[in-house]
């Protein structure tokens, strides 16, 4: 083989390795650019424009908004004022059947929120252990968790949680769920309404707390089968401790004037709320607004949404 040969072989090879080395930096820089748009998507909430929470809540049409429902509805009658509470059926409903019962025959008149422990609960019912419902019973079966043959469809608010698998809401209540949603459970979350219990699990009935705090270890570990729609206040200002031992100190702690379902009561004391709807669009877009503040004062986003930290809104109907 002559010199000219030999070159034209050599250029050859050399135009056929340079084509090969472009397309793989053609596939490389195309691979780059799918990877920055997947990030870009799996981000996209961060990307997207959206209000301001109080923009949302404001701007939001009526039909984003519900009427409590008054047979659901508890009064807590407190000294200082009145605490409604909205009962959760769909996923405890032996609980909500079995308060409204003790509600309807008086069991909690003049009891007590005998327990308070700052950032913990307030618990109220008969601190005696000695009191005998008539219709209602002292203690029923757990309800821990709603099973579900299919998944239960839920708002969804972030699918990283310390503990579940994803969070989200449902019918206005902050919830839980596994992995395949088949099993949905309400989080203890600031203001959540929950039925005490002891070492058994069966052992709750009567005596129920409020959650002072997000202490979500006790999901899964207790029944929680409501929460405060307003009246937060009251409970926050009861008082710590009562005044001395006496017997009259006892009686008078935190007194529990009555608990009362809203229905049986609606001409003396009429529900003028408004809720949001959780699975409304108003209520996904500030479920946004939640997970990356848009005001110009947060200089952090942290792309991420804890289940304790959106507030259904609530408006005078």
């Amino acid at each position: 083989m002559n010199n000219n040969e030999d070159f034209s072989t050599l250029e050859n090879n050399t135009t056929i390795k340079i084509r090969f080395r472009m397309k793989q930096i053609n596939k490389l820089t195309q691979f780059s650019l799918l990877c920055v748009s997947l990030m870009f998507s799996a981000a996209g909430l961060s990307m997207q424009k959206v209000s301001a929470p109080a923009d949302i809540i404001a701007n939001a049409p009526n039909e984003h908004w519900r009427k409590l429902n008054p047979e659901n509805t508890l009064y807590l009658e407190l000294e200082r004022g009145t605490v409604i509470i909205e009962l959760n059926p769909l996923l405890a409903p032996l609980h909500v059947e079995n308060i409204k019962k003790l509600a309807r025959e008086g069991f909690y008149k003049n009891l007590n929120i005998y327990r308070f422990v700052e950032g913990f609960v307030a618990q109220g019912g008969d601190v005696t252990e000695t009191k005998k419902p008539k219709v209602g019973k002292l203690a029923i079966k757990a309800e821990f968790y709603k099973t579900t043959h299919t998944e239960l469809a839920i708002t969804l608010v972030d699918d990283k949680d310390g503990y579940a698998k994803r969070t989200g809401f449902l019918n206005g209540f902050s919830v839980a769920q596994n992995i395949h949603g088949t099993q949905t459970w309400q989080t203890h979350c600031p203001g959540t309404f929950s039925m005490a219990r002891g070492d058994s699990a069966n052992s709750g009935g009567t005596e129920f707390y409020v959650a002072l705090g997000a202490i979500r270890y006790l999901d899964h570990n207790i029944t929680s089968f409501g929460r405060v729609i307003s009246g937060m206040e009251y409970i926050l200002k009861l008082d710590r401790n009562p005044k001395d031992d006496s017997e009259a100190s006892l009686k008078a702690y935190n007194m529990i004037k009555d608990i009362k379902v809203a229905a049986d009561h609606l001409k003396d004391t009429p529900l003028v709320i408004d809720i949001m709807k959780t699975d409304s669009d108003s209520f996904k877009e500030l479920i946004k607004a939640r997970r990356n503040r848009p005001e110009p004062w947060f200089l952090a986003t942290p792309n991420y949404t804890d289940i304790c930290s959106v507030s259904v809104p609530v408006r005078k109907g």
